[in-house]
């Protein structure tokens, strides 16, 4: 019998490992980072890694700079600053639908040079929808185009996207000098501006009509009421159902809800019986609600007096949120979010990837780029909007802005940007200094600055540092180099460099692309090395295609957050992203070798 020995056992152990985490990723069924982190509990009880193994990750200095500068968005988020830019946007409404865009899609990229484009997207998006109508045309003509043009400016600066700070912290790890802060500027502005011009002529073509939530909300001329109505003890209604007591649609009355004892009957109350002190919400137009507001005297079937006594009526409004990537509404219930309770809200209707979703709301668990259609009172939305549980689509609101901080928030990323540009400082230690910074110069509150930190991306990449050093002491990744260095070796420099570029963005488009950029900046520069050529271009390759997730929406997460808020399918990002990835595949293939020659 053979038996293979422990190196080689480890190398299939950790093959096989990567193979499941790929399929997790895949599969959605657990977030990424959880996926992730068990595959290095795994390491850890197989003795693969050491516990000082896995703890050394957390030397590496990219994910603690990615977490600073998740703090310098949010300051200029804070003090008005990408608001700002909001405004001129907006009233760029007035020109030419085709102008209009191109500065759209100009100001999204620069400003996406300097900050996480995350929140970018997430600002812009009500700006673009009210431009959207403002230029008589739909949404989703906009929404694409602007996670696209962010995913284009994060690819102009080191800082631009995580991706970037990322890529160089493993390369360092393997030797590398670092990447200093505009090294990759020329190049990405080349591919940057190809995309924006394909957007502008073949692409805007292909952008699909769709409707979104907020094109049915409701005219002025419709508005409805809600009333909050009680049973009392003496009232003839006791023991009958809904229906039977007149809460019918022919009476001009919606029934949203039966309230006993504060909980729910949810999908019950169309059999139960009424009980005293049953609370009813009604929604109606506002003639049918009059009799409801006359205190005392409402009759509903068989005209009882005081059957049922109103406890307040209030105008409602219909509003369209999406759920943000920093909502603590991720991956709940809607049952347990308690909105009725806590904001007198009402979910009309849920729209995901493409579709509606059917059926009783209350056991959905809610995903990032979510949307909702509420129906509440406009002080009970504001309220929900202003907790920043979601973002309001309807119209942009906000938190006051403290536009007094907006130099300091200002003159933070620029002396990041310049320090680290005359090596001052490793930009680890710039980004942390101003991020402290701005925190302790007031232009956000340390609470806002914790918040603004994504914290699963960062366990991610923990996760994903923890596999590559796996990969890297079982030699698991010297084996896959070896393997593919014999086909590259008849396929010559550039046609590996073509062949980084290509793998490494069809892995970005179905995982994450954190992930993909761990994975393959250390295979592709020991590709390199084995051809006796400089792996720099090639890390560089990867650092592009990294981010240039285009053809599917869950790639890349400013794509996952305009998904539902455009009404998209999930065909409409690949009729006109996968041509966009084949230009921007063939642009770099030409481009990077003039700038970082493969000799």
């Amino acid at each position: 019998m053979l038996f293979l020995d422990w190196q080689t056992l480890q190398i299939a152990i950790v093959l096989v490992l990567v193979a499941v985490v790929f399929f997790g990723f895949v599969r959605e069924r657990m977030p990424p980072d959880i996926v992730a982190l068990c595959a290095v509990g795994v390491l850890l009880v197989t003795g693969i890694l050491s516990t000082a193994d896995v703890l050394s990750v957390f030397s590496n200095p990219a994910p603690f700079t990615i977490a600073a500068m998740f703090v310098l968005s949010a300051a200029l988020e804070r003090t008005g600053v990408i608001d700002g830019l909001g405004r001129l946007v907006d009233r760029a409404g007035g020109r030419a639908p085709l102008l209009s865009t191109a500065v759209l899609l100009g100001s999204v990229m620069l400003l996406s040079a300097f900050i996480n484009n995350t929140p970018v997207v997430v600002i812009l998006t009500p700006v673009v929808i009210s431009l959207a109508h403002a230029m008589g045309i739909r949404p989703s003509k906009l929404l694409i185009p602007l996670s696209f043009a962010s995913i284009f400016g994060g690819s102009t600066t080191l800082i631009g996207t995580s991706t970037n700070l990322l890529v160089d912290g493993v390369a360092q790890e393997h030797g590398m000098a670092p990447f200093w802060m505009f090294e990759i500027t020329a190049a990405g502005l080349i591919m940057g501006a190809v995309g924006i011009l394909y957007l502008l002529s073949v692409g805007r073509w292909l952008l699909p009509d769709r409707e979104i939530l907020s094109d049915v909300l409701p005219r002025s001329e419709d508005r409805h009421f809600m009333a909050d109505v009680l049973v009392p003890l003496d009232s003839p209604l006791v023991g009958k159902r809904l229906k039977d007591a007149g809460f019918t649609e022919a009476r001009g009355l919606r029934v949203v809800d039966l309230i006993r004892r504060d909980r729910s009957l949810g999908l019950a109350m169309a059999e139960a019986r009424l009980q005293p002190g049953d609370r009813v919400v009604v929604r109606s137009k506002v003639g049918d609600m009059l009799g409801l507001r006359e205190a005392g005297d409402v009759a509903f079937g068989r005209k009882e007096v005081h059957a049922i006594e109103p406890i307040g009526a209030q105008e409602t409004v219909v509003m369209e949120g999406v759920v943000g990537p920093q909502s603590r509404f991720l991956d709940r219930r809607v049952a347990d979010l308690n909105l009725r309770r806590l904001y007198g809200a009402y979910i009309l209707a849920i729209h995901r990837r493409g579709e509606g979703l059917r059926g009783n709301f209350d056991n959905v668990r809610l995903r990032m780029g979510d949307t909702l259609l509420l129906e509440g009172s406009a002080d009970s939305l504001k309220r929900l909007f202003d907790y920043k549980e979601l973002i309001n689509l309807t119209h942009p609101t906000g938190r006051p802005l403290r536009r007094d901080k907006a130099p300091i928030a200002i003159l933070a990323v620029l002396l990041v940007m310049g320090l680290s540009a005359f090596e001052f400082l490793p930009i680890a230690a710039l980004a942390l200094i101003a991020a402290t910074g701005v925190v302790a110069l007031r232009c956000l509150d340390a609470e806002e600055a914790y918040v603004s930190i994504r914290w699963n991306i960062l366990m991610l990449i923990f996760g994903m540092l923890a596999i590559g050093l796996a990969m890297e002491k079982t030699g698991a990744a010297l084996t896959i180099v070896q393997s593919l260095a014999i086909v590259a070796g008849m396929l010559g420099p550039l046609a590996v460099l073509s062949a980084v570029y290509l793998i490494t963005s069809i892995l970005t488009e179905i995982m994450s692309n954190n992930a993909a950029a761990i994975l393959l900046t250390p295979i592709a520069a020991g590709l390199a090395v084995q051809l006796g050529v400089d792996p720099r271009p090639f890390v560089v390759a990867v650092m592009f295609a990294a981010s240039a997730s285009f053809a599917t929406p869950i790639g890349y997460q400013t794509n996952t957050f305009v998904y539902s808020a455009g009404g998209y399918r999930f065909a409409d990002f690949i009729k006109i992203g996968l041509p966009l990835n084949a230009i921007l595949w063939s642009v770099a293939t030409l481009i990077i070798p003039l700038f970082w020659p493969l000799a």
